[in-house]
């Protein structure tokens, strides 16, 4: 088995390659990514896991490189794509499309008629500030309520599931996977720098001391998403009986930065009362939760962990590479 991995020394992407070389020993892996946000310390031994990755990788951005004679060459039977700009405040929107939405394009277009097994990553950004009065109702997000997306990154993920569904209509038998991951987080985000996880940042400022600063009430709401999660509906989603479509990846359970600050001073044996300052933004995305019912009828996938649990657990590697930097 080939597996194809692009943006494979990422976050998500290097967990999945993490999985990937210890569940399946014998697949050749070939990673792509330009290291814009990823690192070359996800694919070595960083966590003090004894992973060394054993594959090929190419560093190059995906619209430089010939995606069809790369694909001929290596013949993968599975491509997850995970490659794409995902820094939000990036403003130049024709980069955003052109790096994002074009090379996807190629490879829609080469799975389908290759017959190879395509997983992507698509994002909750889909759904914007509003998602159809669900965040006003504060209830779970549908598939359908999506197409509001309020940046350029949440339009070029718009724009490629536009471009899958048009692909999948044109080839009912393609297997093609499109997943809404919401706020992900957890071991190999540290490289994202400002983009990492709100639990990854306010985790840095207690560890340093300081108390966490968040939005006044601090009742905002997410859906907080681990990573380990993220990778096993990743893999659902090339297994033979998923279904091909768009799915969201969540908890399904929306949980709110004073729950997120309680759990990490359980989880780092500190007791910092939040530091509460006006919200300047008038496109904050206040609320976030995953309908899961479609993602667990269609690719028999449901979360193993709560966010607090996930907290907990990944509160280990925190402690540890914060006391490695002391």
């Amino acid at each position: 088995m080939n597996i194809l991995i692009t943006g494979g020394a990422g976050f998500v992407g290097s967990n999945l390659v993490r999985q990937l070389q210890s569940t399946q020993p014998d697949a050749e892996l070939l990673v792509v990514d330009d290291f814009r946000s990823g690192s070359f310390a996800n694919l070595a031994d960083e966590h003090g896991q004894g992973f060394s990755y054993r594959g090929e990788v190419i560093a190059r951005p995906l619209h430089e490189l010939d995606l069809g004679g790369l694909v001929e060459d290596f013949q993968p039977t599975v491509i997850f794509h995970e490659a794409s700009i995902t820094d939000t405040t990036v403003t130049d929107q024709a980069q955003m499309i052109a790096h994002n939405v074009e090379p996807f394009g190629v490879l829609l277009s080469l799975a389908a008629e290759m017959q190879i097994k395509l997983v992507w990553a698509s994002s909750a950004a889909t759904y914007g500030t509003t998602a159809n009065g669900a965040t006003r109702a504060r209830r779970p997000f549908h598939l359908n309520d999506a197409g509001q997306p309020a940046n350029v990154y949440g339009f070029s993920k718009w724009l490629m599931e536009n471009l899958a569904r048009q692909t999948m209509g044109d080839y009912p038998g393609a297997h093609i996977v499109g997943l809404r991951y919401f706020n992900v987080f957890g071991p190999g985000e540290s490289h994202k720098k400002h983009m990492a996880s709100m639990i990854y940042q306010l985790a840095q400022k207690m560890l340093a001391g300081d108390r966490p600063r968040i939005f006044h009430d601090g009742e905002q709401a997410r859906d907080h998403v681990y990573v380990k999660d993220v990778v096993e509906c990743t893999l659902a989603g090339a297994e033979a009986g998923a279904v091909s479509g768009i799915y969201n990846v969540g908890t399904g359970t929306a949980t709110s930065f004073n729950q997120i600050v309680a759990s990490l001073n359980e989880a780092l044996g500190t007791s910092y009362e939040p530091d509460y300052f006006q919200n300047p933004y008038s496109f904050y995305q206040d609320y976030t939760c995953a309908d899961l019912s479609a993602t667990k009828e269609g690719l028999d996938w449901e979360p193993a962990y709560t966010t607090h649990e996930a907290i907990l657990e990944y509160a280990d590697e925190l402690k540890a590479r914060h006391n490695a930097s002391a």
